[in-house]
């Protein structure tokens, strides 16, 4: 079963970590190094399964390599999840721990954070291993990559308008956002600066009342955000809510969020095409955060993040040109612009040679 998943999505390699002292059990997946080592976050969630754990760092380790490369970096797909509760199970051992396997790996994969970590967590893994980016900035590294990636989701919104109505008056429509996770809130406050109304829901009624009390947003209820009649859906929690049951009651033209996966099946992305809803590739429009941690592998500039992630207005335009060029629909020629990256860069690489990755200008922890 499991070969058969590596065949089906391509797979280099896939590290089960277990470590029963600290109670570590986690699943590091390598999907493609062609580019460059693989880099892409932890993630940490108390699965129901261990399947469901694999199934899920399969599928957002390629989505890792698909975002890397349509955002024109040099470096590969992977990901990590740890099995448990942020909430609960978190400690400095459970994460040295992780930290040893990654560094067994001698950088073919590079951590960083995802939901569920942060850069406290990412302290510690950084003590046994320099493959980690999202680190403090006292050793070099950049913190937390969540406004970055609620930046660069707006700069993908901005161009999704512009191919949807000929402007990027972001203020002159409403939007459905649903997840106020640290990426979530942090696009909420972007929306309302600019004037836009804003519905939310999420699981945690603190963030709920937060994005209320603070940025003037409505909130509903988890399963009403589908129903509300505003013109961009904007999923930023877990993936697969552009669904069978949820795709029919969504009143909106855009579905432009943070999520990664937000189309269930391929099938979901082609009808939502039928409908008439412009999507924005999520791996396209999430690329914030990973160009902001890529950044650090060669010593991190926070203008220059800045100005990388202003690309991805210019990846969507290119996304959409494509689309309209070929006649498939945009989750397609997101898919096919990455690919297209992967075999021409990599037929200019050397099959040896390839450096492994060294940081530059951090300070080792303890």
């Amino acid at each position: 079963m499991i070969f058969e998943h590596l065949d089906t999505y391509g797979h280099e390699q896939v590290v089960f970590c277990h470590n029963k002292d600290a109670g570590l059990k986690a699943i590091i997946a390598i999907h493609n190094t062609v580019l460059g080592p693989a880099l892409g976050g932890t993630r940490m969630w108390p699965y129901k399964s261990e399947q469901d754990a694999l199934n899920d760092v399969l599928r957002l380790s390629r989505g890792m390599t698909y975002k890397n490369a349509v955002a024109g970096l040099n470096i590969g797909g992977g990901k990590a999840v740890i099995i448990g509760d942020p909430a609960t199970d978190k400690s400095e051992a459970l994460f040295r721990s992780f930290g040893q396997f990654v560094e067994s790996l001698g950088g073919r994969y590079i951590t960083a954070e995802d939901v569920g970590i942060d850069v406290n967590d990412m302290e510690f893994v950084y003590r046994e291993t320099e493959y980690v980016t999202g680190v403090h900035q006292v050793h070099g590294g950049s913190g937390d990559p969540s406004p970055f990636t609620a930046y660069g989701t707006m700069q993908g919104l901005l161009a999704t308008l512009n191919r949807k109505y000929g402007n990027e008056e972001v203020g002159n429509y409403s939007y459905a956002v649903q997840g106020l996770g640290h990426v979530g809130i942090e696009f909420v406050k972007l929306l309302t600066e600019r004037g836009a109304k804003v519905f939310v829901t999420d699981i945690n009624a603190d963030r709920v009342a937060r994005a209320v009390n603070e940025y003037g947003a409505e909130a509903v209820g988890l399963d009403e955000i589908y129903d509300v009649e505003a013109d961009v859906y904007s999923p930023c929690a877990l993936g697969g809510t552009v669904n069978e049951d949820t795709l029919p009651r969504l009143k909106a033209k855009i579905i432009c969020g943070a999520a990664n996966n937000q189309l269930a099946t391929n099938a979901i992305g082609d009808e939502v095409e039928k409908r008439g809803i412009l999507y924005a590739p999520d791996y396209a429009v999430n690329a914030g955060g990973v160009m902001n941690v890529s950044l650090e592998i060669d010593g991190y500039n926070r203008e220059r993040a800045m100005r990388m992630m202003r690309t991805i207005y210019h990846n969507l335009t290119r996304i959409f040109e494509i689309a309209e060029r070929d006649g498939i629909p945009t989750y397609r020629a997101a898919d096919r612009l990455a690919e297209e990256r992967i075999e021409i860069i990599g037929k200019l690489k050397l099959p040896l040679g390839r450096a492994r990755p060294r940081f530059q200008g951090r300070v080792r922890g303890a």
